[in-house]
C-alpha cells in the first residue's frame, strides 16, 4: 500500500522544463529605451549562468527627463528586487549608472525610484516624486557596492546595498507610485554619444510573506538553489508552490534530499525531478535529517502520534526502508553522525531545556553534552571527528560554538551581534557555512520568511564572509548541504512568485 501511495504521489507531479531560448529576457517581460538615447540599448540573458548583460546609452537619469535602457516587467503589491551588478570596463563618464528602478510609467518624465550605483562608486536612492519633478537622492553610507536590493512595503521603499561579502546598509523613503508599477534593471551611459554595459547575476524578484500569513500554517513557494562557492553565483534549479525544506547533498553528487509535507524526496540533478523516498511509517518528517558519512544510512526526525506529536529520532537506509526508532523520548531533532558511524548527535528537550545529546546509532542510553541554560541546537561532527559544532544562545545572541566529542572544551567561534545558526562543515573540514538572522528575530528563533545571509568562515573561527543574500530562513539550510567535492551548496529560498523560466513542480 505504501508503494502504491508513493507512486501516486510521484505521478501527481507535472514537471515543466523551460529553456533560455524560450525566455530571451529571463524573468523579465520586455525591454526598451526610455527617453532620448543616442544608441539603441539591449538586454541579453545567459540561461546557464542565469546572468543578464544590459547595455544602454542616454544622457542621464536626473532633472526632469531621463534617458536609459530598461529591461522590465509590470508588478503589483510588495516585492523585493535583488541582484549583484557590475559596470563593465573603465567607461567614459564617472556618473554612468546602473541598478534597479521602479517607475510609474515608461515615459521619460515619469515618477520613479531607483537603487543606483555610479561609475565613480557613488550609491544613492534616487527618486522623482511626481511626473516632471526634478530628481532627488539619498546617498548611501556605502560606496562601490556589488549587491543591490530595492524592497517595497506599501509605499515605503528600502534600498539595501553591500560590497560583496559584507553586510547590507540601508536607506529608505516613502513614495506613492501607485500599486501597478514597472520594475527592472537599467543602464544609463550619462553620455548620449556612447553606450555602457553592466552585468547582473543572482537576479531575484521576490514576493514576500503578507502581514496576514500565519506561521507554520500558511507557506510561500520555494526555490531550490545551487550556489557556486568560488564565484558566489547562485542558480535556481527547481521551484514549487509548496514548502520545500533542508536540502542535503547525496554522497553520489548526483542527487539532493529534501523534505516537504512530512515526506522526504530525492531530487535528480540531471533530470530535475523529485521522487518520494520510502520512510515507511514515518510520514511526518521535519527538516532535521542527516546522512551518515559512509553514505549508507539516514537519520530522520519524525513527529510520532504515539508520543503526542513530539519529534522522535529514527534511522533508515539511505535508499529507503522501514525506520528504526533511536531516541526513547522527544522532542529529539537529529543533526549529525560521527564519522565512524557509531553515534548520532541531536538536539533534545529534556526538563524544559534544549541541549545537545549523543546516542548510539542503534539507540540505547543518551548522553547529555551541554548544560548551559537556554537553547543549544544544530550539532554536527567535523569530518575528522575532533569536534562537534553547534549553535547556542548562552552568550545572549545565537552564536556558533564547538566542543570535543565528549562535551568538554566548549568554545565560542562567532562574536557578532547577529544570530548565527546551523554551522555546516565543508567536506575537507576547513570551512563553516551558516545561516545568519538579523536582530528582527528572537535569538532563540529561526523563523520562515526573513532577510537572511549565508556566511562562510574558517572552521577554527575568523571573520565571516557573506556568500548569499536571500529571503528565506526556516528550512533554508537546516541540514548539511555541501556537495561532496566542497565546491557547491544547496539551499532553499522563498517567494510567492514562480517563474515559467525555471523547472517547476505542479500538483
Amino acid at each position: 500500500m505504501k508503494k502504491i501511495f508513493a507512486l501516486l504521489i510521484i505521478a501527481s507531479f507535472v514537471l515543466t522544463a523551460s529553456y533560455a531560448q524560450d525566455y530571451p529576457l529571463g524573468i523579465f517581460d520586455a525591454q526598451s529605451d526610455v527617453g532620448n538615447t543616442g544608441h539603441p540599448g539591449s538586454a541579453v540573458y545567459n540561461g546557464k549562468l542565469q546572468e543578464y548583460a544590459v547595455q544602454g546609452s542616454g544622457g542621464n537619469v536626473w532633472g526632469t527627463h531621463d534617458a536609459f535602457h530598461f529591461v522590465y516587467k509590470k508588478l503589483k503589491g510588495d516585492f523585493i528586487l535583488r541582484a549583484n551588478g557590475t559596470l563593465v570596463g573603465k567607461g567614459v563618464e564617472e556618473h554612468r549608472k546602473m541598478g534597479w528602478m521602479v517607475r510609474a510609467a515608461l515615459d521619460s518624465t515619469a515618477a520613479f525610484i531607483g537603487a543606483v550605483v555610479h561609475g565613480n562608486g557613488l550609491v544613492s536612492l534616487q527618486y522623482r516624486k511626481a511626473d516632471r519633478d526634478s530628481v532627488k537622492e539619498i546617498q548611501s553610507k556605502t560606496d562601490s557596492t556589488d549587491v543591490i536590493q530595492l524592497e517595497r512595503k506599501g509605499n515605503t521603499y528600502i534600498m539595501s546595498v553591500a560590497r560583496n561579502g559584507e553586510l547590507f546598509t540601508t536607506e529608505q523613503m516613502d513614495l506613492n507610485l501607485g500599486d501597478d508599477v514597472y520594475i527592472g534593471l537599467f543602464v544609463c551611459a550619462h553620455n548620449n554619444t556612447v553606450s555602457e554595459k553592466a552585468t547582473f547575476n543572482n537576479v531575484r524578484i521576490v514576493s514576500p510573506a503578507p502581514a496576514t500569513l500565519v506561521p507554520y500554517k500558511d507557506y510561500l513557494g520555494s526555490q531550490l538553489e545551487i550556489l557556486d562557492v568560488a564565484t558566489d553565483n547562485s542558480t535556481i534549479i527547481f521551484q514549487s508552490s509548496r514548502s520545500l525544506q533542508a536540502p542535503n547533498w547525496m554522497p553520489d553528487g548526483k542527487q539532493l534530499l529534501y523534505n516537504s509535507d512530512g515526506l522526504l524526496y530525492t531530487f535528480n540533478l540531471k533530470t530535475k525531478t523529485p521522487a518520494v523516498l520510502n520512510t515507511g511509517t514515518a510520514t511526518h518528517n521535519n527538516n532535521d535529517h542527516v546522512i551518515s558519512f559512509d553514505g549508507k544510512m539516514l537519520a530522520i526526525s519524525n513527529h510520532s502520534s504515539t508520543d503526542g506529536g513530539a519529534s522522535i529520532g529514527y534511522t533508515v537506509p539511505l535508499m529507503g526502508g522501514e525506520p528504526k526508532r533511536i531516541t526513547a523520548t522527544g522532542p529529539s531533532y537529529m543533526h549529525g553522525w560521527s564519522p565512524d558511524g557509531k553515534y548520532i548527535v541531536f538536539t533534545g528537550q529534556r526538563n524544559k531545556d534544549f541541549d545537545i545529546y549523543r546516542i548510539g546509532a542503534d539507540g540505547g542510553t543518551e548522553t547529555r553534552l551541554t548544560d548551559a541554560p537556554g537553547l543549544d541546537d544544530g550539532p554536527e561532527y567535523s569530518p575528522d571527528g575532533k569536534y562537534i559544532y553547534f549553535n547556542s544562545v548562552r552568550s545572549g545572541t545565537m552564536q556558533v560554538w564547538r566542543m570535543k566529542p565528549d562535551g568538554s572544551g566548549q568554545e565560542q567561534l562567532t562574536h557578532d551581534g547577529l544570530n548565527n545558526w546551523f554551522p555546516h562543515i565543508s567536506p575537507d573540514g576547513k570551512w563553516i557555512v551558516m545561516i545568519t538572522f538579523g536582530n528582527d528575530v528572537s535569538p532563540s528563533d529561526h523563523p520562515f520568511y526573513k532577510h537572511v545571509y549565508l556566511r562562510l568562515m574558517p572552521a577554527n573561527g575568523g571573520k565571516p564572509k557573506v556568500i548569499a543574500y536571500l529571503y528565506g530562513g526556516q528550512g533554508t539550510i537546516n541540514t548539511p548541504s555541501w556537495s561532496p567535492d566542497g565546491k557547491k551548496l544547496a539551499f532553499i529560498s522563498n517567494s510567492n512568485f514562480l517563474f515559467s523560466l525555471y523547472p517547476a513542480e505542479k500538483r
